[in-house]
């Protein structure tokens, strides 16, 4: 499956953002999503997955409550809505997929298979 994020840019902090990660190739609805993001000088991080049937998902502490993750299978398409943006949630913001395993949701970014190119999320204080 490829993957294609986009929806990044420059917010203030307190503003917000939506993020999209198109796919095409095999069947979207039968992976599990997730974001991770990558600051400058820092390991890619794991940010929040949804189960391929959205009936799951998963966020990282430091994003509960202010990021949601959503999926459209019709459109194929993953969305990462992020509110009360905060200075410290600036990175590249990458879309990535794995073959689901049971009901599990994994939160470590090197075991998924597929990766998006990566948008660019700035938050200004």
């Amino acid at each position: 499956v490829q993957l294609q994020a986009s929806g990044g840019g420059l917010v203030q902090a307190g503003g917000s953002l939506r993020l999209s990660c198109a796919a095409s190739g095999r069947t979207f609805s039968r992976y599990n999503m997730a974001w991770s993001r990558q600051a400058p000088g820092k390991e890619r991080e794991f940010v929040g997955a949804i189960l391929w049937s959205a009936a799951n998902r998963r966020y990282a502490d430091s994003v509960k409550g202010r990021f949601t993750i959503s999926r459209d299978d019709a459109k194929n398409t993953m969305y990462l809505q992020m509110n009360n943006l905060k200075p410290e949630d600036a990175a590249v913001y990458y879309c990535a997929a794995i073959a689901p395993s049971g009901e599990t949701l994994t939160t470590v970014p090197g075991f998924y298979d597929y990766w998006g190119q990566g948008t660019q999320v700035t938050v200004s204080s």
